[in-house]
């Protein structure tokens, strides 16, 4: 099942800031086949600024989890994750956390490399340029998913600028984040941070090698932090849509 979800909206005043020969895109509006669907569940997807996040979770890595998504040819993208309670906790141990927390996975991801020695992988990128990387995406379903996502709005702006439209669509069970920057001009490229968030009722388990990039038109895999095997916790890329289509 592949089926579009979410459509990532912009504050309609920022439209002024586009140039006369581009136009700025409508965020609000997904262009794909999936729009009435995804229009339908009523879903927007949050701006990570407006997260009111509280501790990390400290795993055998610490608070964060810093990866590359490579592939044969080299490392194509430098990953920093990780896992947060709500802000009224004052600790974030799922050994002691109430029932019912929702925990916020966060994925920061710079195309090629961060370009800093000292973090992810290192200095510079092990292939070539990332010129355009134009989706981030789970290869393992999103276990609890709970339907809450969404992406850094201040990030995508300073990137790609107005005309960049961000999609999220489940695909298999799983999120992807797709990032469409037109033909020309500014598009999600090296070393530009962009987070991507989402949230679930499963606590992270460790990390897996459940994350992609598509760079260069070239895929690379990673690991990031990814929820326990929970049988019985709904995905709500699974779940049918409100008004009982299937997607």
């Amino acid at each position: 099942m592949n089926r579009l979800f979410l459509a990532l909206p912009l504050a309609a005043a920022l439209s002024a800031c586009g140039s006369a020969d581009e136009p700025p895109t409508d965020l609000e509006a997904a262009r794909s086949d999936g729009e009435a669907q995804a229009l339908a569940r009523n879903i927007e997807a949050g701006d990570f600024l407006d997260l009111a996040l509280g501790p990390k979770i400290a795993g055998p890595q610490g608070e964060e989890v810093e990866s590359a998504l490579s592939n044969a040819e080299g490392n194509f993208a430098d990953m920093r994750s990780f896992v947060a309670c709500p802000a009224a906790m004052a600790v974030c141990d799922p050994q002691t956390a109430p029932e019912g927390t929702v925990y916020t996975y966060v994925h920061v991801v710079f195309p090629g490399e961060d370009n800093e020695a000292g973090t992810g992988s290192g200095e510079a990128n092990d292939s070539s340029d990332v010129e355009r990387a134009t989706s981030f995406r789970m290869t393992q379903p999103a276990t609890g998913f709970t339907g809450a996502a969404g992406y850094s709005k201040d990030e995508a702006l300073a990137a790609i600028g107005m005309k960049a439209n961000l999609v999220i669509t489940c695909d298999e069970g799983a999120l992807v984040w797709t990032v469409s920057a037109g033909d020309g001009g500014d598009q999600w490229e090296q070393a530009e941070p962009l987070t991507f968030w989402w949230q679930s009722t499963v606590p992270p388990a460790g990390p897996a090698p459940a994350y992609a990039i598509l760079a260069n038109y070239t895929p690379a895999t990673g690991s990031g932090p990814y929820p326990a095997a929970a049988p019985d916790a709904v995905n709500a890329c699974l779940a049918p849509s409100l008004d009982g289509s299937e997607d």
